[in-house]
């Protein structure tokens, strides 16, 4: 695996270069807490020399406000959190200065090894991106070795929601991004199930941490791997793009998954499962868990629905704790709101293990433009306690339908 990274950290002030914008923020229609908020400061042009401080402007004057620069791509991007409660429509301001920096200790860390990408939040894991090839156990089919898979995913109280390689399934791993049906050059090749002989998913390179005191993160490059009849071929290249925020009580992470198909376009062909999956850990089964849908659908209707979030509460097997994940998908996919593919309680012989799925060609082919970049958004939500609906709405919310924001020169 090739390493291609770039370390971008949380920077303190000591001298201000002068130029500044305004910021606004406006709650939109939903009541917000502890909100996400990303600004373009393109104008700033800052680099990384420079770092920004926020000042949200109240009666009382100027509130310092922590902040996280991000530089992706063309633009510049401030990162913070509309802290405490915010009532709908109601509007915020903030000011945001280009200043000269220095390093400066992180409450959100990525941490990488030879074999895998820690994120943490305030000391505690938050998940793992394994770049590493994960070795079947001793007697099972080395096709399924790979890597490029989430796994641990923690909540904050250590209970890991994550399983990979179970017997019943062997290509399964954790939070992974494989298709099923994948077109390329006329013919359709299987990247999901791994026995079929017929592609794969392998990571290429870490292009990318971050660090800071409002979110760490990762950006890494995977491609998508067909086996032709005259040898192994890229069809596409993917990055990963995911952050941890320093929100809640929970752990809220954003994953991105921008596909570019090479010199050849690609397909997507209609298929039950595919893309972004999550398997469970073992512990949860049909005996401790629900499950339910933006719709308002349970466990035993929730597959071939559609909806905008979807989670599951399950017992930990330590006493009566219970823990979840909440999965979330954005109004800017391909076909949203998207299909849904869950195992209800009859699977693997009546045990009802746990497994979700947001499968944006579960109903319809998606087609791939060569040499041109498609983006997938889902947000996750990783927690100790009960999830309800309405507040799986509110958090959703935050994703789906944000607050406002607008730039102004000053």
């Amino acid at each position: 695996m090739k390493f291609k990274l770039i370390v971008l950290s949380l920077l303190i002030p000591v001298l201000s270069y002068g130029a500044s914008v305004n910021i606004s923020v406006n709650a939109g229609k939903h009541d917000r807490t502890d909100c996400v908020v990303t600004a373009d400061i393109s104008a700033l042009k800052v680099k990384d020399k420079h770092a920004v401080e926020l000042y949200e402007t109240t009666n009382g004057g100027e509130v310092a406000t922590p902040c996280q620069v991000l530089l992706d791509g063309k633009k510049s991007e401030l990162v913070f959190i509309l802290t405490g409660n915010t009532a709908p429509y109601q509007v915020r301001t903030y000011v945001a200065k280009k200043v000269r920096a220095k390093k400066a200790d992180k409450k959100m860390t990525a941490e990488m090894d030879s074999k895998a990408v820690v994120l943490r939040k305030n000391g505690k894991d938050v998940l793992k991106y394994n770049f590493a090839i994960n070795q079947s156990p001793a007697g099972v089919d080395p096709i399924f070795n790979r890597g490029g898979y989430i796994h641990p995913a923690y909540t904050p109280s250590g209970f890991v929601l994550t399983n990979i390689q179970p017997a019943d399934h062997r290509h399964h791993y954790g939070i992974w991004n494989p298709w099923t049906k994948l077109m390329y050059d006329g013919q359709v090749y299987d990247c999901w199930n791994l026995i079929e002989r017929q592609g794969t998913v392998r990571p290429e390179a870490v292009e990318a941490l971050y660090e800071g005191d409002v979110f760490s993160g990762f950006n890494a490059s995977l491609n998508h791997i067909v086996f032709t009849d005259a040898g192994e071929r890229t069809a596409m290249r993917e990055v990963w793009k995911v952050k941890v925020y320093n929100v809640g009580d929970g752990y809220l992470w954003d994953f991105e998954s921008e596909l570019t198909p090479g010199s050849k376009p690609v397909t997507l062909k209609e298929y039950r499962y595919a893309g972004l999956g999550f398997r469970a850990n073992a512990v949860w089964t049909k005996e401790n868990v629900e499950m339910m849908s933006s719709e308002g659908k349970t466990r035993q209707q929730i597959d071939n629905t559609t909806g905008r979030w979807l989670y599951t509460n399950g017992g930990t097997g330590v006493g009566n704790n219970v823990a979840g994940l909440l999965y979330m998908c954005h109004p800017d996919d391909y076909n949203y709101p998207e299909p849904i593919r869950i195992w209800n309680e009859q699977q693997n012989g009546g045990r009802g293990d746990v497994y979700m799925n947001f499968v944006p060609t579960k109903n319809k082919d998606w087609k791939l433009k060569a040499n041109r970049t498609y983006t997938l958004k889902y947000r996750f939500y990783a927690y100790d306690g009960m999830m309800t609906p309405s507040k799986a709405e509110k958090i959703w919310a935050d994703f789906g339908e944000p607050p406002i924001v607008k730039v102004t020169k000053k």
